[in-house]
């Protein structure tokens, strides 16, 4: 009697165990949809950084390559900077800063110029509190480059999407300026 008492608990418990195995199974196989043409959150910035050239610019320099290029040819591979850069609404430097992006790039290219950057926005404005992760490749001679939004935190908390960058000016190897048009896609 005992013996048909445990193998009817065994099938229950059995029984019990796949369908919980087929309904977690059922929602990993269908993600939460997202609606690839209509961001959930879209704005564009302005991404400024002065590179310090080890001259006369320390005081306002915003990145400094920390490990530079081991000398493998006439190119930059190898060369690792560490940035603090603000981020700006409009063109304009000295325009009040929504942001900083704080971060580094390095270039990983050995017959060219590309890097994989990994940058976090970190808001502190009265319109947005706390970050937003950027990292990928940053296809540098691409005129337009899609870089993933991996995450965040505060009013992006766990934030997925792409910042659309594109090179918005130069100043010869001391300033860049870059026009970063973010879409969110997965907002909580």
């Amino acid at each position: 009697m005992t013996s048909i008492i445990e193998n009817q608990n065994f099938k229950v418990l059995f029984s019990f165990f796949l369908l919980v195995l087929f309904f977690s199974h059922t929602v990993s196989v269908f993600p939460k949809y997202i609606d690839q043409k209509k961001p959930c959150k879209q704005f564009s910035f302005y991404y400024h950084d002065i590179i310090y050239d080890g001259a006369d610019n320390a005081a306002n320099a915003t990145s400094a390559a920390i490990v530079n290029p081991p000398g493998l040819g006439n190119f930059k591979f190898g060369k690792l900077v560490i940035f603090d850069d603000p981020i700006t609404m409009d063109t304009n430097y000295l325009s009040e800063y929504v942001a900083r992006a704080q971060g580094f790039y390095f270039y990983d290219k050995k017959l060219g110029v590309n890097a994989w950057i990994c940058l976090t926005l970190v808001f502190n404005s009265t319109e947005h509190k706390g970050t937003l992760n950027i990292m990928g490749a940053d296809l540098m001679r691409e005129p337009t480059r899609d870089i993933p939004v991996v995450g965040g935190t505060g009013d992006f908390f766990m934030a997925r999407g792409i910042a659309i960058v594109e090179t918005d000016a130069t100043e010869g190897l001391r300033y860049f300026r870059l026009k970063m048009d973010i879409k969110l896609y997965e907002c909580y």
